[in-house]
């Protein structure tokens, strides 16, 4: 089901990870942004764009997460765009000749068999330093920062005052770090990117949970902050995602802190040994 949140821009929402795809409508059809994760949901997207007479004219991955990536025959051939970054890693990734099944690996045991992977990492990488996907719409600003995963990018749909945040600002996950020397770094510095669009949004749309107002986005913007100072410090968070009082069901949330927290553990002691 589609669900607006601006003028011309509407949310779908995969049930077992609330991942949100947008739609973008354009003059001659609509940008899909993350378009789904299980066939049934994409087809059922599909289904409702026919109904409202609008072609998938062209498509966005904020990142190169294979719930951000995929792809359905249903939705057509229209191009798919990601920064050039984001592109290579799938690139990359699709060279290998397992490659389909390392991506299966870490699908969720619930709808893995639900999944369609031959169309996924399909994207087009967009030239360094492109600012706009090029498509015929509303102007889609392109904010890349090195927060999460390679060639993460923000969206900031321009005239609809719409942040489109891939997967960062969610009310049920943490901040989730790249395996890079430095991921908090590299987090902070994608938050100050992300707090330099704020002004620009009057909604903000994660890449899992609920949709925020403006207030909600600044409000993200400082627990993000919160839990990556206390991850760095070595303290347990006080975040509502995380311990008791996490979402009913996401309470496995905890086990990506954890995750991390023992990481960022060894990587500290690495570096006091040497």
């Amino acid at each position: 089901m589609l669900t607006q949140i601006a003028q011309g821009v509407l949310v779908h929402q995969s049930q077992l990870l609330q991942n949100n795809t947008v739609v973008v409508q354009g003059n001659a059809g609509v940008l899909l942004i993350d378009p789904g994760i299980t066939g049934g949901e994409m087809a059922c997207l599909a289904d409702d764009l026919r109904e409202w007479g609008q072609p998938v004219v062209a498509g966005f991955a904020t990142h190169p997460d294979w719930d951000h990536a995929l792809w359905h025959p249903e939705l057509g051939d229209a191009p798919r765009y990601g920064t050039a970054r984001c592109a290579a890693f799938l690139r990359d990734l699709r060279s290998t000749s397992d490659w389909k099944a390392r991506t299966a690996e870490g699908l969720p045991p619930e709808i893995a068999g639900e999944i369609p992977l031959e169309l996924f990492g399909l994207v087009t990488g967009l030239p360094a330093g492109t600012t706009k996907i090029p498509w015929d719409g509303p102007e889609v600003r392109i904010v890349e920062h090195p927060a999460h995963a390679p060639g993460h990018a923000a969206l900031v749909i321009e005239e609809r005052r719409v942040l489109v945040a891939g997967d960062m600002l969610s009310d049920v996950f943490i901040p989730m770090l790249d395996d890079t020397p430095d991921p908090v770094e590299d987090y902070f510095a994608g938050l100050r990117l992300l707090e330099s669009a704020a002004p620009e949004a009057d909604v903000v749309v994660p890449g899992h949970g609920s949709v925020g107002t403006a207030d909600e986005l600044r409000a993200r913007i400082d627990r993000d902050r919160m839990y990556l100072h206390a991850l760095r410090d070595g303290r347990f968070p006080d975040d509502p995602r995380i311990g008791p009082s996490a979402k009913p069901g996401w309470e496995w949330v905890s086990d990506i802190h954890e995750g991390q927290a023992r990481r960022l553990a060894r990587a500290s002691e690495s570096d006091g040994m040497s």
